[in-house]
């Protein structure tokens, strides 16, 4: 018999109960380090006081009004994330996929109403991952996401990551943009050359395209900037983020220049839930934090305390791992074992992971990860990739 909850998801038999910083509690007291931050969302980590704070105050004077009527706090977080970025102006929904679905539908009619409706097809790269929904699920292309839901969406063409002249192949007069990730999180964290974004940025100039960037994951400081983009010194047309965007609550939000914004009039875009009170509350005390004094600094200071207790792993175990890559904290290491028995490994070592493809561990802890967090990771890795080497070392002499 199906269970009251779909059986959608591979859970592990963990439920927790509470959390401090970058540590979870189970209900049985049992301590895990979070390295996972709930797939890269919970920003600040958990039971952060000024968060808790504010979602509380929030929750006692009004949770939801919808968007017929003006939101403060909605208003105060789009100023404050347009003075922060290349935007102009700001929409917020509820989720990535809907920020992708969203962004879309601006490049589309920003063409339309350009003077081209014949410019309806998007470019998307291999190994992208931009969402659930049915043309999000066309626009990422993998056919195991794709599995028994008929036909897809039309409109999407895709490419090598990296690869400029299979790009520029592609571009045809019904191109009306491209989506790009600057850190691909879901297939094992795979960084845009910098080189190759500012070419795609031109070619967009040269052929009268829109640059749209999906920083659902590698957004809002993950990799020591606001967005993943500001590395490479390239401005995107429109870009999409939630994830760790509201701490934990579920949030998404689109940003664009007026060029293509303006086109968004009343009545062709809507949410119910998005930008309500209780989601902007929250996401403008992550905003107080990241844009601190010194913070997105601290940011990358962990990245590379996280990437040197990689580097040591990879030194110690050229047997269990291959590489490691990444940028600031989001950050993936290779393995050379099934990626799941590395999991479990980490697992009974009281370390909590996220795989993505390639066979890659993925580690995108809370962006308040403390020095003393990373040597602790470091020392239960390395006593999670004994066990697994031990692990191996058994089955191999059984199998003998």
């Amino acid at each position: 018999m199906i269970p009251a909850l779909m059986p959608t998801y591979n859970r592990a038999d963990l439920a927790f109960e509470r959390g401090q910083g970058s540590w979870l509690y189970t209900v049985d007291g049992r301590r895990f380090l979070d390295l996972g931050a709930g797939i890269a969302t919970s920003s600040l980590g958990h039971d952060h006081p000024q968060l808790v704070a504010a979602i509380a105050q929030q929750a006692g004077r009004v949770m939801h009004v919808s968007n017929l009527y003006r939101v403060p706090q909605a208003e105060r977080l789009a100023a404050r994330l347009v003075a922060a970025s290349f935007a102009d102006s700001v929409f917020f929904c509820n989720s990535g996929a809907e920020a992708n679905e969203g962004m879309v539908k601006i490049i589309r009619r920003a063409q339309a109403h350009g003077g081209h409706p014949e410019r309806t097809r998007i470019i998307c790269f291999n190994g992208a991952f931009h969402g659930r929904t049915l043309a999000m699920l066309s626009a990422t292309g993998n056919p195991k996401y794709l599995d028994g839901f008929g036909p897809v969406v039309e409109g999407f063409d895709h490419v090598p990551m990296n690869n400029m002249n299979a790009l520029r192949a592609a571009i045809t007069p019904e191109t009306a943009g491209i989506m790009i990730e600057p850190v691909q999180g879901e297939s094992g964290v795979n960084i845009a050359d910098p080189r190759f974004l500012q070419e795609v940025r031109a070619a967009c100039d040269e052929f009268g395209l829109f640059l749209g960037m999906d920083e659902v994951q590698s957004g809002m400081g993950r990799t020591g900037r606001l967005f993943a983009h500001e590395w490479s010194g390239v401005t995107p047309d429109v870009l999409s983020t939630a994830k760790g965007i509201a701490g934990g609550f579920p949030m998404g939000a689109i940003l664009a220049t007026e060029a293509t914004a303006k086109y968004l009039t009343a009545g062709s875009h809507g949410t119910t839930f998005g930008g309500g009170p209780l989601a902007c509350a929250a996401a403008n005390v992550v905003l107080d934090v990241l844009l601190a004094p010194g913070f997105l600094d601290q940011v990358q200071t962990r990245g590379t305390q996280l990437a040197q207790v990689l580097d040591a792993l990879v030194d110690e175990f050229p047997d269990l791992f291959a590489q490691w890559r990444g940028i600031g904290l989001i950050l993936g290491l290779r393995c050379l074992v099934p990626v799941g028995l590395m999991q479990d490994a980490a697992l009974h070592e009281g370390v909590l992971t996220v795989t993505a493809g390639d066979n890659v561990l993925r580690l995108v802890p809370p962006l308040v990860l403390t020095e003393e967090d990373c040597a602790e990771a470091g020392r239960r890795l390395r006593r999670a990739a004994l066990r697994l080497r031990a692990h191996q070392a058994a089955s191999a002499e059984d199998a003998a």
